[in-house]
């Protein structure tokens, strides 16, 4: 029977890989087959091949990322053993009385004898859910739940997936401010533009901890530490780059704002309406948005209008950051020799990656499956690391900008090339060069704790400062 199966699963165009025998009796087998195949569309055709063979049937079917994700990719562990009434006495009452008391008497004591000191909130409404749009919290909570593994297994910090159903700024400014005492920083995490800019803002506003929306500032850092490199690459300089940037959301208006603060001098950014500038008609009576009303203002200084295909033209670095296939490979022979693209959608890049080669010197995705991947995970551990070590109020620009810097160094003179100019997702030195320069940054702002790191003893591995 199992040569039956395996049969019907080669026929069908299965490459089996393993097989367990989970039960067997004297007149049935059952078995656990794992098949590969290219993607899920070809599994109804395997589980007919399969139940079509007599005296079989399919009794269930999933995939390993679902394994994965059976009973959710995180837990909670205990530090201490409770063991003993010793143990019980400390860790809970009576012994616990005391510290309270303390931290009664001295709020800041949370950031040494609790969790707050080390521990993040992963927030989300669920609405803007990359590659998935409007999902909702329920359906966002895998996402959350990968956020927080990722900041345990890069930099040690504990972080908690909060989803929230409301989409009310208002509600979730005030559920964030409530629950914000037991959490050292807060990342915000796929909630829809034009909110997600009211709520980072008003959120870093009222609270004391560092509150850090990823979407928009995590893809700004690692954009410019990508561009640096490549612009080194190619013997420019920032501030003579023409730059385009089309898509001009959450994470459009953050890298373009970054980018000026890095020099840029020539950005033009592209929404709907084409360029963006202060002499377009929407901006002229008023329709345009806030957010792009001040961009207009900042950028474009040459009014270039059009769309994407009109303004690349003479451009030197375009950076999508809008949906798939938004540009045919061929407009990009318009720009400049050695061009720089940065084709950021995902999993849909605006430009087939393959057709931008033939007329760009350096091309990066935000895909892990071709050369130079643009991913957050080079930001966020470290950001909050850093921020963490030395008990920051805030994330400021400075310390974005020593994030991006320190992550370009990464890369080396002997090393950098075409197809490596920003470091690997698993390249274990970016967190704690990040951190280090975060948290030196946040020193010399004002935005951290001189102590911090001595009183609470930061750990050396994840961006301890020289010289502590």
């Amino acid at each position: 029977m199992l040569g039956k199966v395996a049969t019907a699963i080669g026929q069908a165009g299965g490459t089996i890989g393993a097989v367990d025998l989970v039960q067997s009796s004297p007149r049935h087998t059952v078995r656990d087959i794992t098949v590969e195949t290219a993607d899920a569309s070809e599994w109804p055709r395997l589980t007919e091949a399969v139940g079509a063979v007599e005296g079989v049937r399919v009794l269930d079917i999933t995939d390993r990322t679902f394994q994965v994700h059976l009973g959710g990719k995180i837990e909670l562990r205990n530090k201490s053993p409770v063991k003993t009434r010793d143990d019980l006495s400390m860790a809970y009452t009576p012994g616990v009385a005391r510290v309270c008391a303390a931290i009664a008497a001295d709020p800041d004591k949370a950031f040494q004898y609790t969790i707050k000191r080390n521990t993040v909130a992963v927030v989300s409404d669920g609405t803007a859910v990359l590659g998935l749009g409007d999902i909702g919290p329920r359906a966002a909570m895998p996402v959350m739940e990968g956020k927080a593994m990722l900041f345990k297994e890069f930099a040690g910090v504990d972080a908690f997936p909060v989803c929230l159903d409301t989409r009310d700024p208002d509600e979730i400014v005030s559920v964030v401010r409530a629950i914000a005492p037991g959490f050292g920083g807060v990342n915000l995490e796929d909630i829809s533009a034009p909110r997600c800019f009211e709520i980072e803002s008003r959120l870093r506003a009222e609270l004391d901890i560092p509150v850090f929306h990823d979407d928009q500032h995590g893809t700004a850092v690692v954009t410019l530490a990508a561009l640096l490199n490549a612009l080194r690459l190619t013997g420019r300089r920032m501030e003579d780059a023409r730059i385009v940037i089309v898509g001009l959301g959450a994470a459009g208006v953050a890298v373009t704002r970054i980018l000026l603060g890095a020099g840029a001098r020539h950005i033009t950014g592209v929404d709907l309406g084409g360029a963006v500038h202060v002499e377009r008609e929407d901006y002229l009576d008023g329709t345009m948005s806030p957010v792009h009303r001040e961009l207009a203002l900042v950028t474009n200084p040459e009014r270039r209008s059009g769309g994407l295909v009109d303004v690349l033209e003479g451009a030197d670095v375009f950076i999508g950051l809008s949906g798939g296939r938004v540009l045919e490979a061929r407009a990009l022979a318009a720009m400049n020799p050695e061009a720089i693209v940065f084709a950021m959608a995902n999993p849909d890049p605006e430009v087939s990656p393959e057709e931008a080669a033939a007329f760009a010197r350096v091309v990066a995705t935000g895909r892990s499956d071709y050369p130079n991947q643009i991913n957050n995970v080079l930001c966020f551990p470290g950001m909050f690391r850093g921020a963490l070590d030395v008990h920051a109020r805030q994330i400021t620009e400075s310390m974005k900008m020593g994030a991006a810097q320190a992550m370009a160094r990464i890369v080396a003179d002997d090393e950098l090339r075409e197809d490596y100019i920003i470091p690997s997702v698993f390249n274990r030195d970016v967190v704690g060069a990040v951190a280090a320069a975060v948290a030196e940054e946040a020193l010399a702002s004002g935005a951290g704790d001189a102590d911090a790191q001595i009183e609470f003893g930061a750990p050396e591995e994840f961006g301890a400062l020289p010289g502590r």
